[in-house]
């Protein structure tokens, strides 16, 4: 349940978004409406997409499509989906989609970007040819930060990790965004769709003292548990919100849409507050671009009203960190 009381009024007024559903063509589409323009806020744009499986050049044109839109929006941040120019059930696919950080694909996104700060999916190849499904932030017409998916799953009708390399870290870092006016820099962290399953994950972004969390994905639709809600949907549904609510950072969840081999993709990306509300209606099943607004003033209030990350005991983790890896290092 999400908190009520004093700092989370307004909440609704501070979060407008537009959201325009759009065929599986490169029509264009309309641009944001209603997002006010307030000093320390980051207008973010969710690019809910069906990536072509296997197409890279298919879909970086839809990325430049897409960056071109947002642009013209005036988004600060535009986010894709989980391996967004590769599409998800790969296979033995991986290593002919794969790209490198020096490639032309990455290059061509960030000489697109501009000023614009984007949040790209896509396996990346290392020089030792292990392939990652990674998430690439691009600022300033530059790589500035890659994570790597730690959590591959490989059960059901997942096989990530018979074909991709797992990462082996999160790392927070700095929003460049600049084309936002900024009292001070916001701090990210990105978790890719399996990683949010695990809460250490963003437990471990949150001791980085992240302000938004952000999580591209690509997460099927799976299990009717209650009327017609896709099991999946709720899962993320609770996730989200109670996540951004624990750890009192925005999260961004930006899920795929479309079908692959016979599965279906259930879209319904959003943006979470940091009170665990949602800014708005989650996207639907369709492609659509979407916009929010995130502000500091937002930030602040709920941080003051809910002091949860200044009373969470870190030595005390640690510490019982240690005692758990050396009880075990004896058995």
């Amino acid at each position: 349940m999400s908190p009520t009381g004093p700092a989370t009024q307004g909440l609704a007024s501070d979060a407008a978004v537009a959201s325009r559903e759009t065929p599986p063509a490169d029509a264009p589409v309309a641009p944001r409406e209603g997002l006010e323009d307030t000093t320390g806020a980051v207008v973010v744009a969710l690019a809910q997409m069906a990536p072509r499986l296997g197409d890279v050049a298919t879909n970086l044109d839809r990325h430049l499509t897409m960056i071109d839109e947002a642009r013209r929006g005036e988004a600060d941040l535009l986010v894709f989906p989980e391996l967004s120019l590769t599409g998800y059930f790969l296979k033995d696919l991986v290593p002919e989609v794969a790209v490198r950080l020096d490639g032309p694909e990455l290059e061509r996104i960030a000489r697109a970007a501009g000023d614009l700060d984007v949040v790209v999916g896509c396996v990346l190849e290392s020089d030792e040819t292990r392939f990652h499904n990674s998430a690439i932030y691009i600022s300033g017409g530059a790589i500035r930060h890659v994570h790597r998916k730690v959590y591959l799953p490989t059960y059901g009708l997942f096989d990530e990790q018979r074909y991709l390399a797992a990462g082996d870290r999160f790392r927070a870092f700095e929003l460049l965004l600049p084309r936002a006016s900024q009292p001070r820099r916001w701090r990210a962290g990105i978790v890719v769709c399996e990683d949010m399953w695990h809460p250490s994950a963003p437990a471990l972004l949150a001791r980085q003292g992240i302000d938004i969390l952000i999580c591209p994905s690509a997460s099927p639709g799976r299990g009717i548990i209650q009327g017609a809600a896709l099991g999946t949907a709720l899962s993320y549904e609770w996730m989200t919100r109670t996540f951004a609510q624990l750890f009192t950072c925005y999260l961004v969840y930006c899920n795929r849409t479309g079908y692959e081999d016979g599965v279906a993709f259930w879209g319904g990306s959003r943006v979470v507050g940091p009170d665990g509300s949602l800014l708005s209606e989650p996207g639907g099943a369709g492609e659509a671009l979407m916009w929010h607004r995130l502000d500091l003033a937002t930030l602040r209030r709920v941080r003051i009203a809910y002091p949860l990350l200044r009373d969470e005991n870190d030595e005390l983790n640690d510490r019982e960190s240690d005692r758990i890896r050396s009880r075990r290092a004896q058995d």
